[in-house]
């Protein structure tokens, strides 16, 4: 009797065991539901299926989930990214390695078409992309009389790493090329100051392309690559694989807990692979750079600049840059604009969440210090621009009355949110400059 007992006993905590878990099953599905909901705006149950694992909602923003290194030598800019298939549709890495739709140059296909090139870094190329998605600039340009009626196509001449002369160069480049533009957006500030930086604590002449960009491609050519770089390479590898992996799971998730649980873990893993691609770039900007055997040539100075005086050659190349590009365009009356991009470590009024913080803010990061420097360098340089007839967009400040979190990651870059206000700030204010020229002229 008391094995019977004992049994129905066990029985009878099994059941409850059993109804427990079903009902922490059933409240786990509920919360997921609603968390699902509530960050993307539709019922899991009901929703557009993902197409593939770009599409499933999570920020890839500088998670590269194919290559490690991506670039390639160009002889004339530098380095480019290798011309590949893109996430994004519609996109492609052309053959030029620019995110677009189009190879280049691009040739007019209508007399109604009006094309503006973009020009600079990452930022540029982010700004590039959301125009063409978007079409923010083209609806503030087609409140002009003379430009309602056209068709904008927008072309990116921008790439990650990218910063003056790189710009200069690739706009005289292409124009030798015969390459259309109607007007040229130049988007930039950042890498003038935080790339350079890293050149002159590398002894690497500050004019040349950035040695963050260009290092990893020499160190493959000449096999010097540190013990410690290469096990980091590794370590980013297994994470791409794991994330892959989760990516891959959440497109055939069939439960909304299954998703939200796989995205805690894919979001896990894509900020150890951040951290460890940070751990990568230090030890190969760590490395020395003795071309003495290498088969690529890079200008090296004697010793590192003194902070003034390194900061203060990046301003004047940063603005003399701007100025030829205006003049060479100013030929062929086409607008140019010059943008200041903001960023993060360029103290303003604007107020962080502690959120936005913990995304945004990097006290590892060698950028830090470069914007502080480097801002006010850039700064001084602005009267000499307007002196030379430079439409500057001044946008340093234009996140100071947003709430909203607006940086994606702690270099430089903007979530959608930051797009949208960046977006508006530089369309309303080329709009103003431009109606301003057409007051002028009927004067």
């Amino acid at each position: 009797m008391k094995d019977l007992k004992f049994i129905k006993k066990g029985q009878d905590f099994l059941k409850i065991a059993l109804v427990n878990l079903v009902l922490l099953l059933v409240f786990l599905e509920l919360g997921s539901l609603g968390w699902y909901f509530v960050k993307h705006k539709q019922f899991f149950y009901t929703r557009e299926k993902p197409k593939d694992k770009f599409s499933v909602g999570i920020n890839l923003e500088g998670v590269r989930l194919r290559e490690s290194i991506v670039q390639r030598f160009h002889p004339f800019f530098g380095f480019i990214q290798k011309p590949s298939a893109d996430f994004r549709p519609g996109f492609k890495v052309n053959n030029y390695g620019f995110i677009s739709p189009y190879d280049y140059p691009f040739k007019k296909t209508k007399p109604n078409q009006f094309i503006i090139g973009v020009f600079g870094g990452s930022v540029a190329s982010d700004y590039a992309i959301f125009q063409v998605q978007n079409q923010i600039l083209p609806r503030y340009l087609k409140q002009l009389p003379a430009l309602k009626d056209r068709e904008f196509i927008i072309l990116s001449f921008a790439t990650a790493g990218y910063k003056q002369p790189q710009q200069l160069l690739i706009l005289n480049y292409f124009l030798a090329l015969d390459q259309e533009l109607d007007m040229v957006v130049n988007i930039d500030g950042f890498n003038e100051v935080a790339l350079s930086n890293l050149n002159n604590k590398n002894k690497i002449d500050l004019a040349m392309p950035s040695i963050q960009h260009i290092l990893p491609l020499t160190n493959i050519a000449n096999n010097s690559l540190s013990t410690t770089a290469m096990k980091e390479t590794i370590a980013i590898k297994e994470s791409k694989v794991r994330i892959n992996r989760g990516l891959k799971s959440m497109q055939e998730c069939k439960l909304a807990a299954c998703d939200a649980l796989t995205s805690v873990y894919v979001l896990n893993l894509i900020n150890n692979y951040r951290k460890d691609v940070i751990r990568f770039e230090k030890e190969r900007n760590q490395t020395q750079n003795d071309d003495g055997g290498s088969v690529v040539y890079i200008n090296l100075n004697n010793s590192v600049m003194k902070d003034d005086a390194a900061f203060e050659q990046m301003a004047q190349s940063w603005a003399k840059s701007s100025i030829f590009m205006n003049k060479v365009l100013s030929a062929s009356n086409v607008p140019y604009f010059h943008v200041f991009q903001p960023n993060q470590y360029y103290q303003t009024k604007r107020v962080f969440s502690e959120a936005e913080k913990r995304i945004a803010f990097n006290k590892d990061t060698p950028y830090a210090k470069a914007v502080e420097l480097g801002y006010p360098a850039l700064f001084k340089k602005l009267p000499n621009l307007a002196k030379n007839n430079i439409n500057l967009v001044n946008a340093v400040n234009v996140f100071d009355q947003t709430k909203d979190a607006v940086y994606v990651d702690s270099c430089c870059h903007y979530n959608q949110a930051g797009e949208v206000v960046f977006s508006n700030y530089v369309g309303g204010e080329i709009l103003e400059r431009l109606r301003k020229e057409e007051r002028n002229k009927k004067k």
